[in-house]
């Protein structure tokens, strides 16, 4: 059985307890491999390692010799696709095929991330006569990263790539659920030649140690990604020292088909952005408005379409792997059953293949509708292959039905109407809005974060730096 441990200070670890975790592969249920069942001792000596490194030589590394350690394990992840991608996939279950984007999207983090490392500039602000106004930008000093179980590789890796560009040391908790990509990632950054103490990992469950992270004194900002509920209590353990917080926390993302729209080329992205990952993506588009005017036409094509999914285990490479767990397995079937409750009727259902192991954590693709927009199907985040169709008759409707959760992360609108498209984009609350297009293909450049309950701050291109780092401003009297 594989062996992962804690990485401090640039050694291998098992935890002060020796305690571990066993991980469990989604596509048949057996346990295959280990990690250490942290506490508040890892987390100590991983922010104490973290912070000594910021202050005696990180805070001094020039930003262009940071940017050459990120391309250095760039260049490791790019020779390592295939490896990385079997980890991840046995990790997650999800098929081969997307666990092979997710890396090369990691790799992408890391590119991206290396060149912007030198170019973190300040503004220069015209004051009074003899007096030189001047901002600049400066890293938090050690920042913590709680990483979820739905895409560690890509995740882990634009949180470690960021951060460690803006100036930043870090330690990551990433998800008890699947974190050996994370683990693989931070070996590449050793075997690159990156000081040893920058980047420090502690695993362990999200309950335990997590609140330790959040509060501890040698931590100056906190990341994190998961659900509003755990978000919260994320929140209040980093202020007990007031340290900020990036928080990305969950969607309920509406597709938007006006009857205008080109439907052969919208068909494949609304499917493909509801079964990525097995629904389990934040930014799933889990809603489809349809236009009333097309609303027949669009289903009789897209049901056909939908019945066709086949899911399968990882390394059968179909349209979907299973859930994460029997935990996550249970909950959407609970949202099923909701949908039987409420004599909400199903359109259309994908096929679990025969030839899966009765012990992975399969669940069909379904579609359902029409659903009322005050059910919990049409407002809460399921966080799996489930797809709520509801239908709208103008445009006001559609942007108050899409507008009509706690959620606003991202929107999908499909029109050929400009006037219209800009509309929308300027009424939806939320953080992306994408024309008819969805997802940007991991978006590594594209500022990513949430509205409402979907959280503040942004990941993801220069922002995610800006986020990353504190604005200092300096005032110099020269006359």
């Amino acid at each position: 059985m594989e062996k992962g441990q804690n990485l401090i200070s640039g050694n291998w670890l098992n935890s002060k307890s020796e305690d571990i975790i066993h991980l469990t592969n989604p596509s048949d249920g057996d346990n295959f491999a280990s990690i250490p069942r942290s506490d508040a001792n890892d987390i100590d000596l991983a922010a104490k390692s973290a912070r000594q490194a910021f202050e005696k030589h990180w805070s001094k590394t020039p930003a262009f010799e940071r940017g050459k350690y990120l391309q250095k394990i760039s260049y490791k992840i790019n020779e390592s696709i295939d490896e990385l991608a079997f980890i991840e996939s046995k990790d997650t279950g999800k098929p081969l095929k997307q666990s092979k984007v997710d890396a090369q999207v990691a790799a992408r983090y890391f590119e991206f991330y290396a060149g912007a490392a030198d170019k973190i500039h300040g503004e220069v602000i015209p004051s009074q006569y003899g007096i030189n106004s001047f901002t600049k930008r400066e890293p938090h000093g050690v920042t913590g990263h709680i990483i979820p179980w739905n895409y560690p590789l890509q995740m882990g890796s634009r949180t470690f790539a960021a951060s460690l560009a803006a100036g930043n040391c870090i330690v990551i908790k990433p998800a008890e659920e699947a974190c050996l990509s994370v683990l693989k990632i931070a070996n590449f950054a050793l075997e690159s030649g990156l000081p040893p103490d920058v980047i420090n990992i502690v695993t362990g469950y999200g309950e335990e140690i997590g609140p330790y992270l959040c509060k501890h004194s040698d931590i100056d900002h906190v990341c994190f990604t998961g659900s509003p509920e755990v978000g919260s209590i994320v929140q209040q353990n980093a202020a007990l020292n007031n340290k900020s917080c990036t928080m990305e926390l969950g969607g309920k993302s509406p597709h938007i088909v006006f009857s205008d729209c080109d439907l052969e080329s919208a068909m494949p992205v609304i499917l493909n952005s509801i079964i990525q990952n097995s629904g389990q993506t934040c930014s799933a588009g889990s809603r489809l408005l349809i236009d009333e005017n097309v609303k027949e036409k669009f289903l009789s094509i897209f049901i056909d379409k939908f019945s066709k999914l086949m899911v399968g285990s990882a390394e059968m490479d179909l349209d979907m792997g299973p859930l994460i767990s029997e935990t996550q397995k249970n909950r959407v079937i609970s949202f099923y059953n909701k949908s039987k409750d409420e004599n909400i009727p199903i359109l259309a259902s994908g096929s679990i293949s025969k030839n899966v192991s009765k012990n992975g954590y399969y669940v069909n693709p379904v579609l359902i509708g029409p659903v009322p927009v005050d059910s919990v199907l049409a407002k809460d985040e399921i966080f799996g292959p489930y797809l709520s169709m509801i239908p709208f008759s103008n445009e006001e409707e559609a942007i108050s039905i899409a507008n009509g959760t706690d959620y606003g992360l991202t929107a999908g609108v499909w029109t050929k109407d400009g006037s219209r498209q800009m509309r929308l984009a300027n009424s939806l609350k939320c953080g992306q809005v994408f024309i008819n297009c969805y997802g940007a293909g991991g978006g590594v450049e594209i500022p990513f974060g949430g509205m409402k309950k979907s959280g503040f701050g942004r990941e993801k291109g220069m922002e995610g730096l800006k986020e990353l780092t504190v604005c200092k401003t300096i005032v110099q009297k020269f006359n």
